[in-house]
Formats: structure tokens, C-alpha cells, sequence
């Protein structure tokens, strides 16, 4: 199998030629994403060996691979639907903040129901107050999002709001302008 990912013979491909292209480089690095992003979009053989490699053991396959299942999320969440729970699953407890960084910004595109629903709360509030600050910034904007249909966590995000907004840090302080601006607009 060649580096483009194309197999020698026809019909043999398999997600080798997407761990080639996410292996290497450092974590700033995103290796040759682009190349299975347009492969992997719209077929969801691909997609299903995409999440398989979230959990591969070189992390950096791992971090580059779930960047990719979130980008897909974003663009299509019933594509990813059927694989959604990588987002609440061991890999919302890593320590590379990177890969918390993907997680938070995902749970809020599904439709969580019970305890699934249940752990990815647990995930966003957990994460509101992560050490690294766009994991907490996007956790909290998250949790608003749920906080919409979940009136009970409105009182847990006004406090962590006030919270960033007297945190000194600019990014917390202009996500929690952001997030204010969205729970006055719905209102």
C-alpha cells in the first residue's frame, strides 16, 4: 500500500494506510489528517476503522484520530452518531489535554439520553475546571449548551461563569462574555 493510501490491489485496503498517514511528527504536528479526512468522509466503513484508531497506542495516532471524528462531528453528527460513545468513554479521562480538548467540544452535538447523558455532564462539569484553559473554557460552553435543556445545571454554569469572568485570564473571560451573549439570546 502506497502513502496516499491507495491499495496496490483494488479492494484491500485497510486503516494501515490511516495510521501511516497519522503517525509521526510532534503534538502541534497533524501529520497528513487532511488526506484521511477526504477519505474517510461520506463512507462509513472508514469512519468505523477512524474511531478504531482513537484508541491506538501511538497517541499521537490516537489524539490525530479522534481530531478527525470530532472535525466529522462537527460537519455531520448523524455520521458519527453511531460511534459517539468514544466521547464518553476512557478516553474523556486521559491525561493529555489535547485529547479532553476534542471530547468537550464534541458532547454537546449529540443527543444523550440517561446515563450516557449522565456521563457526558459529568464529563463537561468535571473538565469546566481543568487545569489547561481552552479544556475549560469549551467544557463550560458545553455544559451550556446542556444547561438549555437541562434547567437544573443553569445555577452550576452562572457560577462558573462568574467564575471565568473574574478569573484574569482573557480567554476564559471572552468565553464567558460568549457564553453569556447565547443564554440571553435564547432567552
Amino acid at each position: 500500500m502506497g502513502i496516499d493510501g491507495k491499495s496496490i490491489l483494488p479492494g484491500l485496503e485497510s486503516a494501515s494506510w490511516m495510521r501511516e498517514l497519522l503517525a509521526g511528527g510532534d503534538r502541534r504536528s497533524q501529520a497528513r489528517s487532511d488526506i484521511v479526512l477526504s477519505r474517510v468522509r461520506g463512507r462509513p466503513d472508514r469512519i468505523a476503522e477512524l474511531v478504531e484508531l482513537t484508541h491506538d497506542e501511538d497517541w499521537l495516532v490516537a489524539m490525530r484520530s479522534l481530531d478527525l471524528v470530532e472535525k466529522l462531528a462537527h460537519e455531520d453528527p448523524a455520521s458519527i452518531e453511531p460511534h459517539k460513545a468514544v466521547f464518553i468513554g476512557e478516553l474523556a479521562d486521559s491525561d493529555r489535554w489535547e485529547i479532553r480538548l476534542q471530547i468537550v467540544r464534541a458532547l454537546p452535538l449529540f443527543r444523550w439520553r440517561g446515563a450516557e447523558r449522565r456521563r457526558a455532564i459529568e464529563i463537561l462539569a468535571r473538565d469546566a475546571d481543568y487545569p489547561q484553559l481552552f479544556v475549560r473554557a469549551w467544557a463550560l460552553d458545553g455544559l451550556a449548551t446542556f444547561a438549555d435543556t437541562t434547567p437544573a445545571l443553569r445555577a452550576t454554569v452562572l457560577k462558573q461563569l462568574r467564575a471565568f469572568e473574574q478569573s484574569g485570564k482573557k480567554s476564559l473571560e471572552a468565553r464567558a462574555r460568549h457564553i453569556r451573549h447565547r443564554l440571553h439570546s435564547k432567552r
